[in-house]
């Protein structure tokens, strides 16, 4: 008998209109991998109950979207120095002894698509990084090791933006970043990129920040992808700034999710494209 192949999931609330199990699908292909690939929806109340669920039932790997980030950290026996710094986990794996291990590809995937698929250097730019929950914080330790000139972070709730600059103040120092949080609503100056790490998209909210926050030609990225990113992105062509929606950084964080999983690297360009190719046929018909 054929042993079952290797199960993962992505684990969040909402959890349909995720695409990772056809990237997955698609990186298993093309790198010779058996596995299985599930979306798992986990209950806003009861994320450590489903996680225990899918451990029993002999899941391997997860990864984990909003808003359960947080959460996912802390489940962790392990964690890698990217979970540790920013208290927020996009990826588990299991260990031999079936404990979980936390690691955070997000900011990776994040820089990969800006740096290497968009042609955008951050070094010594100044950014705008919008939010200071799961997903923010999972950015700002790689985007400050890209050494740009400045990063702001702002927040709804300015005490939130101020824990995660004080959380990453050594890193910034270090790479002699000037790191600062201000308050949404008294944002001052205008910034190269502009990232939105909100799930406002999501909630069908407004661009959270004034249009005085971008340059002409800035870059102006939304960790979300689709209709949820549509808002943003016109926003963006209506005010001279160049509009980028994250599912480069879906598939680049996904493509290290795999690495760590499988220990193979899967050629997340083409998959990159291939994707953006579906959903294109897609939203013609």
């Amino acid at each position: 008998m054929t042993a079952a192949p290797d199960s993962y999931c992505v684990m969040g609330n909402p959890v349909a209109h995720s695409r990772s199990p056809w990237i997955h699908a698609r990186f298993a292909a093309l790198t010779d991998q058996a596995l299985q690939y599930d979306r798992c929806l986990a209950p806003l109340d009861g994320f450590a109950t489903a996680l225990a669920g899918f451990a029993a039932a002999g899941g391997q790997g997860c990864n984990i979207t909003v808003p359960f980030k947080l959460e996912a950290a802390q489940a962790a026996a392990r964690q890698s120095p990217r979970v540790a710094l920013a208290g927020a986990a996009n990826t588990l794996a299991r260990q031999s002894d079936g404990s979980w291990y936390a690691d955070n590809t997000d900011g990776l995937g994040l820089v990969a698509d800006i740096t290497r698929n968009a042609g955008v250097a951050l070094a010594g730019k100044d950014i705008l990084l919008i939010g200071a929950g799961g997903a923010a914080a999972g950015v700002l330790g790689p985007l400050l090791e890209q050494s740009p000139r400045r990063i702001v972070v702002c927040n709804r709730t300015a005490a939130k933006a101020e824990a995660l600059v004080a959380q990453h103040a050594e890193l910034a120092a270090r790479q002699n970043v000037v790191l600062q949080a201000q308050a949404q609503q008294a944002l001052d100056g205008d910034f190269d990129v502009v990232i939105n790490g909100t799930a406002a998209s999501l909630q069908g909210a407004g661009v959270p920040v004034p249009a005085t926050v971008l340059r002409p030609g800035s870059l102006a990225y939304d960790m979300m992808y689709g209709p949820a990113a549509a808002a943003f992105l016109d926003w963006a062509a209506l005010h001279g700034a160049t509009g980028r929606d994250g599912l480069g950084m879906l598939v680049e964080q996904a493509a290290e999710s795999f690495a760590l999983w499988r220990g193979v690297r899967p050629p997340s360009a083409l998959v990159l494209a291939e994707l953006r190719a579906l959903l294109a046929t897609e939203a013609a018909h």
